[in-house]
């Protein structure tokens, strides 16, 4: 094995060390999030069945994007 061999070899480990280090500190950093978004489903899921929400109604009272003119 030759110095080229050690140096290729030391370069690639430094280099897939730190796309592991950089991959870690992403999912460190988006972990909270994810919490978060765990603990609403959990909170959702526990919570049972909802009513059937005013949105429907909502929408229907609304301007639906029709002639503009006054009638």
């Amino acid at each position: 094995m030759s110095w080229d061999d050690v140096t290729l070899l030391i370069l690639a480990s430094f280099g897939c060390l730190t796309l592991l280090l950089t991959q870690v500190g992403e999912v460190l950093s988006k972990l909270p999030q994810i919490i978060r978004a765990w603990q609403e489903v959990q909170r959702v899921l526990r919570s049972g069945p909802d009513l059937p929400s005013a949105e429907p109604a909502a929408l229907d009272s609304g301007d639906q994007g029709g002639d503009p003119s006054p009638e």
